[in-house]
């Protein structure tokens, strides 16, 4: 993320976000809390490996580890390409490879504005009753997951499902400060409900030990749980925002209609 704040600032806030002290920070860096006071005030101006030791203690994104290093003074380290670049060719052909080896459950690889980068076939079967406008590209995922005339009105469990994706998408907010994820919070937490008729607390066994997606389609009733999957050690932006989210049927029901529509 482009700042024009001063590197030390930027640092001081990314500590406060993570909620460590300046103790915790210094220690995980392996230098005295006084250095690091003087760098968060400016009174120290720190080396370009001395900022990415502290990008790496608090876990920084990439993008936000090179507006560090510009705000210190320095160039990126960090490549972005487009996602057609022929050097990620290969992280291509892997995404593909996992959401193909996902059939014939849903899977959808996202960017980190969960914008739709690919999907696998199942999928239709989920969005096929939204709206033609939210359809359009880029497909915005919690937009069309929560838009009245996306996948709301099919959410049997609505409110829990609204509740988890707003708390997932603010927790997102906090940790990264991005002005276009804020923008998308706002925009969603302001939908209406939809008219329906809808489940206002849990439905499911009791001893659920994740949060289910019940969802009403023209196939029948289908209930799933996700996982997210990242690339382990990225070292280019756009690769290291790339997050496939995977849909696994949670009863036997749901298996046996998504088994028989990939027939």
């Amino acid at each position: 993320m482009a700042t024009t704040k001063p590197a030390g600032e930027v640092l001081r806030e990314w500590r406060q976000r993570r909620r460590m002290t300046q103790l915790d920070l210094a220690l995980d860096a392996d230098i005295s809390a006084k250095h690091l006071s003087f760098l968060e005030t400016g009174r120290a101006q720190p080396s370009r490996e001395m900022v990415l030791n502290l990008a790496e203690r608090l876990d920084m994104p990439l993008r936000e580890r090179n507006g560090l290093l510009v705000a210190a003074g320095f160039a990126p380290v960090f490549g972005e390409r487009t996602l057609s670049d022929p050097s990620l060719a290969k992280a291509r052909e892997a995404v593909e490879l996992v959401l193909k080896g996902h059939e014939p459950y849903p899977a959808v690889a996202v960017d980190r504005h969960w914008n739709l980068v690919s999907a696998n076939k199942p999928i239709g079967v989920l969005i096929a009753g939204a709206s033609p406008e939210l359809l359009k590209p880029p497909i915005n995922i919690m937009r069309l997951s929560l838009h009245p005339g996306g996948l709301a009105r099919q959410i049997v469990n609505f409110h829990e499902v609204r509740a988890h994706l707003l708390a997932r998408l603010k927790r997102q907010v906090d940790l990264s400060g991005d002005a276009k994820l804020a923008e998308l919070l706002r925009e969603i937490s302001a939908y209406p409900k939809p008219s329906r008729s809808v489940v206002p607390i849990r439905e499911g066994n009791a001893d659920d030990v994740v949060i289910r997606t019940i969802l009403d389609t023209p196939a029948g009733r289908l209930s799933f749980f996700s996982t997210m999957t990242i690339f382990g050690s990225p070292v280019d932006v756009t690769l290291s925002e790339l997050a496939i989210e995977s849909f696994f049927p949670a009863d036997s029901e749901t298996a046996s209609i998504l088994r028989k529509i990939s027939e």
